[in-house]
C-alpha cells in the first residue's frame, strides 16, 4: 500500500524529533565539556551543618545586647539619610570615645540619597569657598568629576553605600533600622527650662499600627545629645521639630518654602544648630523649622549640615552630659 499523507507527515515529524534530540544531546555534551572545570571546582562543595535555632540565637543575642548597651548612649542620631550618616561619620571619627546610636525608621538607610533628581543616577554637589564638599568626598574615598563650580559623583548610590559602609565599620556606632522615634525624653531644670535627654522608640511596624491595635508601649534610649535629621515634612519627616512645637519648646514651624537652589544650601548649613538644649537639628528638617527654601536635587548641604551637626555635638557634649547626670 502506498504511504498516505498522514504516514508521510508522521515520518517527517519523527525524523525532525530525532534530529532535534541529537542536537540537544550534542549541545548538552558541549555544555558539559565547557562547564567541566567549574563542575569539578564545586563538586564537593557543601555548607557546614547548622540548626535553625543556632541562627536565631546568633541574631537575637547580638541585637538585644546592642539594645541593652545603647539604652544609655552619648549621642542619638535620628534619621540615616545623607545628613544623618554624614553626622555619624564625622562624629564617630572625631570622638571614638562616644557611643552613637542611629535610629532609622525605614528598613533601608540612606533616605533620598540613592538617586539624584527625578530618579537620575548622578549626584551633584556644589563647590564652596572652603571646598568642603570635595574634602568630605576625598575623606570617605568617593571619586568625582570636577566641573567649574560643582562636582559630580557618577551615581548617588556610590556615595550613600560608601558612606554607610564607613559609618557601620566604626565600633562605637550602632544602627537600629526599621525603628521609629515616637517621642522625645524631656527634662526640666530648677528654673523650668526644658532640655532633651533622649528618644522614645518602637519598631516601625508597631508604630504604623497604633491606630488598629491595642496599646503597644515603646522603649527608650537616654542620651545627653540628640541630632535630628528626619528630612522635610512627610510620613516620618520633620518629626523632632514638630514635636518640639507641640510641647511648646519651639515657637512654630516656618514651613519649607519653594525651591531656590542658590540660597537654600547656605541656609541649611549655616542654620544647623542646637535649637533647644540637647537637640541639634540638621538637613531638610531645618527648612521646616526655619521656613527656608528647598534646594532640590543637589546634595552638598546635606552632607555638610551633617558635618556641622557633628561639630556642634562635640562642642556641647561635655556640658550636656554633665546635666544629664544630675
Amino acid at each position: 500500500m502506498a504511504p498516505t499523507f498522514v504516514d508521510t507527515a508522521v515520518d517527517v515529524a519523527a525524523a525532525v524529533q530525532n534530529k532535534a534530540g541529537l542536537k540537544a544531546s550534542n549541545s548538552t555534551t558541549n555544555n558539559t565539556n565547557t562547564q567541566t572545570d567549574s563542575a569539578k571546582k564545586w563538586e564537593n562543595f557543601s555548607f557546614s551543618h547548622i540548626r535553625e535555632s543556632t541562627v536565631s540565637r546568633a541574631m537575637t543575642t547580638r541585637y538585644f545586647k546592642d539594645m541593652y548597651d545603647y539604652a544609655e548612649s552619648d549621642v542619638v542620631i535620628v534619621g540615616a539619610g545623607s545628613c544623618g550618616l554624614s553626622a555619624a561619620y564625622t562624629l564617630a571619627k572625631a570622638r571614638p570615645d562616644l557611643k552613637i546610636a542611629i535610629i532609622e525608621a525605614m528598613v533601608s538607610p540612606g533616605g533620598g540619597a540613592w538617586l539624584g533628581g527625578q530618579l537620575f543616577s548622578a549626584m551633584v554637589m556644589r563647590s564652596s569657598t572652603t571646598k568642603s564638599a570635595e574634602k568630605f568626598l576625598d575623606d570617605i574615598g568617593v571619586p568625582y568629576e570636577q566641573e567649574d563650580n560643582y562636582v559630580v559623583v557618577k551615581h548617588a548610590a556610590l556615595f550613600t553605600s560608601t558612606l554607610l559602609s564607613k559609618v557601620l565599620q566604626f565600633p562605637n556606632v550602632k544602627l537600629f533600622n526599621a525603628t521609629s522615634v515616637e517621642d522625645l525624653i524631656t527634662r526640666k531644670d530648677e528654673n523650668g527650662n526644658l532640655r532633651i535627654a533622649g528618644v522614645v522608640t518602637n519598631w516601625t511596624l508597631v508604630t504604623m499600627h497604633h491606630d488598629d491595635q491595642s496599646c503597644m508601649d515603646p522603649n527608650t534610649i537616654n542620651a545627653p545629645v540628640v541630632i535630628s535629621t528626619t528630612g522635610h515634612d512627610g510620613p516620618t519627616g520633620a518629626f523632632s521639630i514638630k514635636r518640639l512645637v507641640s510641647i511648646g519648646a519651639y515657637e512654630k514651624l516656618g514651613g519649607m518654602r519653594g525651591l531656590d537652589m542658590k540660597t537654600a544650601e547656605d541656609q541649611i548649613v549655616k542654620g544647623t544648630r542646637e535649637v533647644v538644649p540637647g537637640m541639634i537639628i540638621g538637613g531638610m528638617e531645618l527648612a521646616e523649622a526655619d521656613g527656608s527654601c528647598r534646594m532640590g536635587p543637589i546634595f552638598g548641604s546635606m552632607a555638610l549640615s551633617g558635618v556641622r551637626a557633628a561639630e556642634i555635638a562635640c562642642e556641647i557634649f561635655d556640658e550636656r552630659n554633665k546635666q544629664n547626670m544630675e
